[in-house]
């Protein structure tokens, strides 16, 4: 994350370091269990982190954006990642089994409504969770857009990205055979469910390794995912990108954007994201009333980017002044 010397680091922008307040297993069915903090104000407003992926799990860095004193924050690790179990599992594990994983969080904690903060596949899933429970989300903070389409997917797994980054795009397209490079996501998927470790291990953390080369703006050659969260992050993306997010037609969330016209929310986008591009966020803002667009120059995806936490930050603090002032 070292930026040169003239920009801040991004934890410049960030709240201190707290500890939660709570923490638990929450058994949800189906054999899975979810690790869920919270942290902050136990009577603070309420706001839902919802993390990427699908399989990137939660972090102590994602307590920070929020002001302890004023907001009671809940992070959570989604079905197979992070602390939740069993991990890496794929089975049971779907865009609705997380919708529902969401509402039952929010019931178990006893909260009426609550904002919802997701970045890239978290804002694919608060997207998904806003139009079957509208009236239960006060506001959406929504960093990275991804909605979850065949044309983003393309972009990404079908060479578009790799034409910036080719040395990169070879190491993940390389170790494939010419005859399967038509479909790479379904090339991966034999090989991260092949049922043989080391082969599901060595092909994960190519698959981490290529998002996580396009993740800033200065990239970076080399990586050293560990093995178990590589494992869990590469099969669980895959599983849902193959099965098309679980979406029951492409561009759904888009098409149903009128089931939560009633509420508000700002996106925040880096200029140059090559995970996902800035048009996602132009389209959604275009076609989503009631929004705002704040689009940072100089910064690519990652929520560590310094341009997209200042802003993150900014947007948090400034609904936190808004509601003191009415």
């Amino acid at each position: 994350m070292d930026k040169s010397h003239e920009q801040k680091r991004a934890t410049a922008y960030l709240y201190p370091a707290t500890e939660p307040f709570d923490r638990r297993m929450l058994e949800v069915g189906d054999g899975h269990s979810l690790y869920v903090e919270q942290c902050g104000n136990p009577e603070g407003v309420p706001v839902v982190v919802l993390h990427g992926g699908p399989g990137g799990g939660s972090s102590p860095m994602m307590r920070r954006f929020f002001d302890p004193e004023y907001y009671r924050v809940i992070l959570f690790d989604q079905r197979g990642c992070g602390r939740s179990k069993p991990h890496a599992s794929v089975e049971a594990n779907t865009t609705q089994h997380l919708i529902n994983d969401i509402e039952l969080i929010r019931e178990t904690l006893g909260i009426e409504r609550w904002l919802c903060f997701g970045g890239s596949w978290g804002a694919t899933l608060a997207l998904a969770y806003t139009q079957a429970y509208p009236e239960r989300v006060a506001y959406l903070v929504l960093r990275g857009v991804f909605m979850g389409t065949q044309s983003e997917l393309e972009w990404f797994y079908g060479g578009g990205a790799g034409r910036f980054y080719p040395e990169f795009w070879a190491r993940f397209v390389d170790p494939i055979p010419e005859a399967e490079r038509s479909d790479l996501i379904g090339a991966y998927h034999r090989r991260l469910f092949s049922d043989v470790f080391a082969e599901e291990a060595r092909f994960a953390k190519l698959w981490s390794n290529w998002e996580n080369a396009l993740a800033t703006v200065e990239t970076r050659g080399q990586f050293d995912t560990p093995v178990d969260y590589a494992r869990a992050f590469a099969r669980l993306e895959n599983h849902y990108f193959i099965n098309n997010c679980f979406f029951e037609e492409d561009g759904q969330l888009m098409a149903n954007l009128w089931r939560m016209k009633d509420v508000q929310g700002v996106i925040v986008q880096g200029q140059y994201d090559m995970i996902c591009p800035p048009v996602t966020a132009w389209n959604l803002h275009r076609k989503w009333a009631s929004n705002t667009l704040r689009m940072v120059p100089m910064a690519g995806h990652a929520l560590s980017e310094p341009g997209i936490t200042a802003e993150l930050v900014r947007v948090m603090d400034g609904l936190r002044d808004r509601a003191r002032r009415s």
